[in-house]
């Protein structure tokens, strides 16, 4: 994964986190905020809006890698590629598009286990603060809606329905976040092994429900379906998983 904390937005996630843990979220300020980070008021401003924004600013660097790496794959960036003498390295148009969300989210967990004093310290935030919290789910949202719209716009088109997409991006969400909540209460355990089955049994679930290959003679080929489950946001992923098999049936 390429770095996405350039100096000045490490600096201020960095400071706003150790100031709030040490002083309190309501006793901080922008000023204190913008003197520890070492840039001016009008700058912190400029980049960051509010106390609430500084804290998740990582987040939007990274949020912008992962829109560019999921468009390197979409089919008119592919169509380039091909243009150009590259073949696509085995590129399957019905599987590629899930990996890809899945490697996407997988870059978003490893940047958080890589950034683990400050993906500790505003944790212990989130418990205490419910603005950022609400902020939290904000960022969570914008993910999901990334991975929704590239499913949408990069599946053939009898699989990028709407909802099938918006289903599989939130339970790739789900996931995601309840593994890292796992890791976040203990760090100590490495929880990639975890994050990695899970999201395989996600696009296994997607398999079966479209089913796989040519039907057998004298059979008709399995209807498609679409399946929404809801689940709490909590749950682990092995229940996220299960909800979405007994969905199908």
């Amino acid at each position: 994964m390429t770095a996405v904390r350039p100096h000045t937005h490490a600096q201020a996630v960095d400071a706003a986190v150790d100031l709030f843990t040490r002083q309190g979220y309501e006793k901080t300020t922008v000023e204190e905020i913008a003197d520890a980070a070492k840039v001016s008021r009008a700058t912190f401003f400029r980049r960051f809006r509010s106390k609430e924004d500084v804290v998740f600013a990582d987040h939007e660097l990274l949020l912008e890698e992962v829109v560019v790496m999921l468009a390197a794959t979409r089919p008119e960036a592919r169509a380039s590629e091909e243009a150009g003498g590259d073949l696509g390295h085995g590129w399957d148009p019905e599987l590629g598009p899930y990996l890809e969300v899945c490697r996407a989210a997988r870059m978003v967990f490893d940047h958080h286990v890589g950034q683990r004093e400050t993906s500790l310290a505003r944790y212990a935030l989130l418990q205490q603060v419910p603005a950022l919290r609400d902020r939290e789910l904000i960022t969570t949202h914008r993910y999901e809606r990334a991975f929704t719209q590239y499913l949408r716009d990069t599946l053939p088109g009898d699989r990028s329905n709407t909802t099938a997409s918006i289903a599989f991006a939130a339970s790739v969400v789900a996931v995601h976040n309840s593994i890292l909540r796992r890791w976040l209460r203990s760090p100590s355990l490495d929880l990639r092994p975890d994050l990695e089955e899970a999201f395989a049994e996600l696009r296994r679930a997607v398999q079966f429900g479209r089913g796989t290959g040519a039907p057998e003679p004298g059979t008709q080929a399995p209807r498609r379906r679409v399946v929404v489950t809801v689940v709490d946001g909590d749950a682990p992923p092995d229940d996220i998983a299960r909800a979405v098999r007994d969905a199908l049936g």
